[in-house]
């Protein structure tokens, strides 16, 4: 059967989707290690890792009948993700604690074994082993990496809307198409463009 529809779904293979689901586990690791029980803190921390990880699923599925739907929960994942970054850089200045920049002795070699396929097979293998400010660190460059996806992945997105547009212009594209390829005929045996010529 002829189908109009884009195919929709996989974001299970998205890195950037797997990336927002171990800062998920990872954030609700941190949340009951470090963050008072209760706290305001930690709620937002948790519902801002899930909504990350969310609403990257739910945009791509949405992305078969709503690009614009596409559009907006990726940007929304990537708002949550930026959010939670935050709190993880608050979490530090007020506990005293180093942010890691690139010239940090450290930071090359988180880099890369969060890179590494030992990571992504396992990646909270070693949480129950790390300091606040390890952990902090950790998930900030693992937002900063993810967030950077996310932003390629809203460029794409775009591209694919200007080029392909949305899903009614789609329809009326495959319409159009039916109709020329199969010179649909009506009820009365005429095909349509034989009922314009006599109603000329």
């Amino acid at each position: 059967m002829t189908t109009f529809l884009p195919s929709a779904g996989g974001y299970r293979n998205l890195r950037a989707y797997q990336l927002s689901a171990i800062i998920y586990d990872l954030s609700v690791i941190f949340a009951e290690k470090f963050v008072r029980p209760g706290s305001r803190t930690r709620d937002q921390m948790e519902q801002a890792a899930r909504s990350g990880k969310q609403n990257i699923a739910e945009g791509s599925e949405a992305s078969m009948t709503s690009k614009e739907t596409e559009i907006k929960l990726t940007n929304v994942a990537k708002a949550s993700l930026e959010e939670l970054l935050l709190d993880y850089e608050d979490y530090l200045r007020q506990h005293n604690l180093q942010q890691w920049d690139k010239t940090h002795p450290r930071i090359l070699r988180l880099r890369k074994y969060l890179m590494s396929d030992e990571f992504m097979k396992a990646p909270t293998k070693y949480a129950d082993r790390l300091s606040d400010e390890e952990f902090c660190n950790l998930c900030i460059t693992l937002i900063n990496q993810t967030t950077y996806l996310l932003r390629r992945l809203l460029e794409s997105q775009q591209q694919q809307f200007l080029e392909q547009g949305g899903i009614k212009e789609q329809m009326l594209r495959a319409r159009l198409n039916y109709r020329n390829q199969t010179g649909r005929t009506s009820q009365t045996g005429l095909t349509d463009s034989h009922k314009e010529n006599d109603n000329e």
